[in-house]
């Protein structure tokens, strides 16, 4: 079942999900097949489609895959916070984005599914141009999977650092992927969101961040 929400809504209001995931509620994988019909239609570089999206339930595997994000989760959590000036709506948020990452690290095996996008290749050590270019293949998808969950009711979180030091290859071989020829996007739980009245976030004002003809 999909939710009333405009185009607009949708944007505004699809959310890193975190302490709101529903780990309780069953997720079919009808609902997950269906929101990556509709994630299939993103772009990629000269239609290449070279995707492959693991959808994880094993409860060893995802314990297995959550302890890996929960090591590199701590390592992250002894970086040196970013300043912001006063009144950055940035840093006024700071202190509840943290209790909610730490929330998800301490959770994200209980999520009723995990999902880890993969894109044919590697771009280990390559010029950013190439870079850029391959991410571009699978990022657009993976976040019109999440606005398609958001309409139906559901929500993830977008996160990596499960990818950090070795990260990245235990996982490829808890799941089997393979390492030297596909490299993994993200890790997403999938869970139905605890009420579904999400609002817009607070942003930086588009006029103190864009540009026109020159810097």
């Amino acid at each position: 079942m999909t939710l009333n929400l405009s185009v607009d809504e949708v944007l505004t209001t699809t959310r890193s999900v975190r302490k709101r995931l529903d780990f309780d509620r069953p997720v079919s994988r009808e609902v997950l097949l269906e929101c990556l019909d509709l994630a299939l239609q993103a772009p990629t570089g000269s239609n290449a489609q070279g995707w492959q999206w693991v959808f994880v339930e094993d409860a060893a595997k995802k314990k297995a895959i959550a302890d890996i994000y929960s090591a590199n989760f701590e390592l992250y959590r002894q970086m040196p916070e970013p300043e912001y000036a006063e009144g950055d709506s940035r840093g006024e948020q700071r202190q509840r984005v943290v209790s909610s990452a730490s929330y998800l690290a301490g959770h994200m095996h209980e999520s009723p599914w995990l999902l880890i996008p993969c894109l044919e290749g590697r771009v280990d050590g390559v010029p950013g141009a190439a870079s850029a270019g391959y991410w571009g293949s699978l990022l657009p998808a993976a976040w019109s999977y999440m606005l398609a969950l958001r309409s139906r009711g559901l929500g993830s979180a977008w996160t990596t650092l499960h990818l950090l030091g070795e990260g990245e290859k235990q996982t490829a071989e808890i799941l089997g992927i393979p390492f030297d020829k596909y490299s993994q996007g993200g890790l997403f739980p999938i869970a139905y969101t605890k009420g579904t009245d999400f609002r817009p976030a607070k942003r930086l004002p588009a006029e103190q961040l864009a540009h026109f003809d020159s810097w």
